[in-house]
């Protein structure tokens, strides 16, 4: 069930823990794009030989949480659908609404569910830069326990990229002693980064990027007020998330990537007052600049990856907005390749880091374009 140590209600801690504008993976009526993995997990639970341990692998915001929770839901309220009730198995993962338990696992209340996540700190009242070890001994804990309600428990780990050590190595230890009756979701958006033992011990499941007419639909379902055309352009800058494309629309990151384009198209002599008044808008501080300020970053290192992905395949990749038609190929025959990853490197190091080591925002915008002007030069 979810444990919460902080001293705050639950709606405030929900909003800590999830500031966006969509609704949560322990919430999401549906999951669109993966098909073959449901299936797989189906297939499996009708085998009657369940996997303790299920790693969901790939990039950020592509639906593996809402996977995993679909999943979990399945198990502990939908797994005796069909059979005596309904004449045969579940053909899916869908679970009526008034499924006993229903309600509860979507409260994330169920008392043979456990939500492993980075918690509150009580000293600070934000959340935790990652998942604490005594959570997942707790984890430890819960597992071992009896089903209160059905015939599984089940824990999902959200994100295993913010375990530590030390919660990696306790996670591991339960891997290697599984009790029965108990499945393990773990969620990774880099499992390289895993402990390989921890790797090995998991059934694996790599969840590809959506296609780009699923991520549109679904901005139409979450973001309706977003128009049809700015939909596809945002599905192609997000490249198969939907998360990131939410999150690119509630910055207004279209109008930010129009603006960086017209700058790069100046280059190589770079329009010195467009530059300066586009790098002003990060001079200042709040949630919206630095909203502006995580988008940046992620259109800035896209569009270098783009020019380097052209420059290895030929062609020209069809323009998000007007002024790119033709830019990179431009820059491509103004510049070797080899230049241009090197002055890639250096704008993601300027960028990357302009927060941990407390640099001007705008300065570091001006180095980073400056940056691709020396690479033509």
């Amino acid at each position: 069930m979810a444990r919460g140590k902080a001293s705050v209600d639950a709606s405030e801690l929900e909003k800590l823990e999830w500031p966006y504008h969509w609704p949560p993976p322990w919430r999401a009526v549906r999951l669109l794009g993966h098909e073959t993995a449901e299936k797989t997990m189906l297939a499996a639970h009708g085998s009657g030989r369940l996997h303790h341990a299920w790693l969901m692998a790939g990039p950020r915001g592509i639906g593996k949480a809402t996977l995993a929770w679909r999943f979990a839901r399945f198990l502990l309220c939908g797994s005796q659908q069909g059979g005596l009730f309904g004449g045969g198995a579940p053909e899916g993962l869908d679970v009526a609404a008034d499924a006993p338990g229903r309600s509860l696992v979507d409260a994330r209340s169920h008392p043979d569910l456990f939500h492993l996540r980075r918690t509150l700190n009580p000293d600070t009242g934000r959340m935790r830069a990652e998942i604490a070890v005594d959570d997942v001994r707790e984890l430890g804990a819960f597992m071992h326990m009896t089903p209160a309600m059905g015939q599984w428990r089940v824990a999902i780990v959200d994100s295993a990229d913010e375990m530590n050590r030390n919660s990696a190595n306790a996670v591991l230890k339960i891997l290697e002693e599984p009790p029965p009756n108990a499945v393990l979701l773990i969620v990774a958006h880099a499992p390289g980064r895993l402990l390989p033992t921890i790797r090995s011990r998991c059934r694996r499941l790599a969840l590809q990027p959506l296609a780009n007419d699923i991520v549109e639909r679904l901005l139409g379902d979450y973001a309706p007020d977003v128009k049809a055309e700015e939909r596809a352009a945002l599905a192609r800058l997000a490249e198969g998330s939907i998360g990131r494309a939410l999150e690119l629309a509630g910055a207004g990151s279209l109008e930010l990537y129009s603006e960086m384009v017209s700058v790069l198209a100046t280059l190589p002599e770079l329009d010195m007052a467009r530059l300066h008044g586009f790098a002003e808008r990060f001079a200042r501080r709040g949630e919206e600049a630095n909203a502006a300020w995580r988008s940046l970053n992620y259109l800035f290192d896209g569009w270098l990856k783009g020019l380097a992905r052209q420059s290895a395949l030929g062609g020209e990749a069809a323009p998000v907005v007007p002024a790119e038609r033709g830019l990179q190929a431009r820059l491509l025959a103004a510049a070797s390749l080899d230049r241009w990853i090197v002055a890639w490197e250096k704008a993601a190091e300027l960028l990357s880091g302009a927060d941990r080591v407390n640099l001007d925002r705008k300065q570091t915008v001006l180095g980073s374009f400056l940056a691709l002007q020396s690479a033509m030069r």
